[in-house]
């Protein structure tokens, strides 16, 4: 198994879980275990400050929580650009990484920045592996400005457009192809 650990699941054209719909998945971890990651283009209509206060001084004011999947919906994520990767409780790639558990006094100095969100993705074993072998996912390599985005809604396009003419078609198509 190689894992995918740092890189992107963008949702293929066929894929119509409404949880997965037109999505891009960082992957923070993926063993023979399983997998588990965040949905990065999923901004929710509320901010950090009021859905998770104690969080509020690690991102920008008014920054939304975002959805990062249907597992642990009540639990806040914590990814963030590390000054140095190494401070990262799971570190993704380069300088990215998670905290996990409670967020210590003072951990925002070591933040170049973060972003918080409900929940997470989450595979079984081999249940990653299986969605790959039924095309359900297009795997990409990961950015700091993809996780980090100022336009999320448009990210899965963006995303599928950089990896060239195979995508561009892709690219285009409505999240209601029936609208097209």
């Amino acid at each position: 198994m190689t894992s995918l650990q740092g890189q992107l699941l963008i949702s293929s054209g066929g894929l119509y879980d409404p949880n997965f719909r037109h999505t891009v998945i960082l992957v923070g971890e993926h063993t023979e275990a399983g997998a588990l990651g965040v949905v990065l283009n999923r901004p929710l209509p509320v901010t950090v400050a009021e859905s998770v206060p104690p969080l509020a001084d690690l991102v920008p004011e008014g920054e939304s929580l975002f959805q990062g999947g249907p597992v642990s919906q009540g639990q806040p994520v914590l990814l963030a650009d590390f000054f140095d990767g190494e401070d990262a409780d799971l570190r993704v790639f380069a300088s990215i990484g998670f905290l996990i558990g409670d967020v210590a006094e003072g951990a925002g100095r070591g933040l170049r920045q973060a972003r918080i969100y409900s929940g997470y993705s989450g595979w079984d074993a081999g249940q990653l592996e299986s969605e790959l072998a039924q095309d359900a996912w297009i795997v990409g390599p990961a950015r700091v400005e993809d996780v980090f985005t100022h336009e999320p809604q448009a990210l899965w396009s963006r995303v599928l457009r950089r990896m060239g003419p195979d995508f561009d078609l892709l690219s285009r198509m409505p999240y209601d192809p029936s609208l097209n």
